[in-house]
């Protein structure tokens, strides 16, 4: 007899014994939560519930202000959030003024202690209850980063899968490899600035550009989509897509350039403030 008979004629008598048990199902596609920022959505087409997310960037490319606007959308949408802060930088002004509901967050200070937000995420994630859970290391160094071992990324997978939780983590450079199921970069393009030529100018805001860097092949055609960040005057609470690149300059130095101030880092500086243009 060909093997190929002896083939069929062990599967019929297998699904025969145990029905639809070896019936290959697909596996349903997962529902997803949006970040509030419609350019970012047609690059992600959402952030996936049950999956790691990686968005990564240098600083000042408006992480910070993507992630307000993701827990800013979670929180209005009802959603109980999470963030480990492992850089202890969260300002939570500047997230409530970005829309995000505070009674529906629970922060978490690392205090600069990596391998303490690992710990604080895996016990968030084996505990549950959360519609998101935010493991912010935007502000580890790379290299430190890297040194996360592979394990506890799996060990994350493992956690968030077939829970209604989307897990997201924030980093300068990817570091869940094959763990990630949806990769995006966020990268500055150019600043904009307001005023004369040679005298006292405004900053305005940036052209800031996401891009989905995985999956590589997507039934999505649009792989990456820039869209323009404002700073406005008074520091009001503008649209998620109008604050990319401010909220990035308060979190991160720029030596020697004016908002390398401390009081604009702290946020102290108002919107408007007169800085020499580079």
């Amino acid at each position: 007899m060909r093997p190929a008979s002896l083939k069929a004629e062990l599967r019929s008598a297998l699904s025969a014994r145990f029905g639809s048990y070896l019936n290959f199902q697909e596996k349903p596609a997962p529902e997803l939560l949006f970040t509030g920022i419609p350019e970012v959505d047609a690059v992600a087409g959402g952030l996936p519930r049950g999956c790691l997310t990686e968005i990564f960037g240098p600083p000042s490319s408006g992480r910070t202000s993507l992630l307000d606007s993701i827990l800013a959308a979670a929180t209005a949408a009802g959603e109980i959030c999470a963030l480990v802060d492992a850089g202890d930088s969260f300002d939570p002004e500047t997230a409530a003024a970005a829309g995000v509901n505070l009674e529906q967050l629970l922060w978490v200070r690392c205090g600069a202690r990596p391998a303490d937000a690992l710990k604080a995420t895996d016990l968030l994630l084996q505990g549950g209850g959360f519609g998101m859970v935010v493991l912010d290391l935007g502000d580890i160094p790379p290299r430190q980063a890297r040194r996360i071992p592979l394990t506890s990324w799996f060990r994350f997978r493992r956690g968030v899968e077939h829970k209604p939780t989307c897990l997201v983590a924030m980093e300068q450079e990817p570091c869940a490899k094959s763990c990630a199921s949806l990769v995006l970069e966020m990268r500055r393009q150019r600043e904009c600035w307001s005023g004369a030529a040679g005298c006292s100018q405004l900053l305005d805001g940036a052209v800031v550009q996401a891009a989905r860097r995985k999956p590589a092949h997507s039934t999505r055609s649009c792989e990456s989509r820039s869209f323009e960040a404002r700073l406005e005057p008074g520091n009001r609470a503008a649209s998620a897509s109008e604050r990319v690149l401010p909220q990035d300059n308060r979190a991160h130095t720029l030596r020697g350039h004016p908002l390398a101030d401390p009081a604009w880092r702290d946020g102290s500086v108002a919107a408007g403030t007169k800085v020499p243009s580079p």
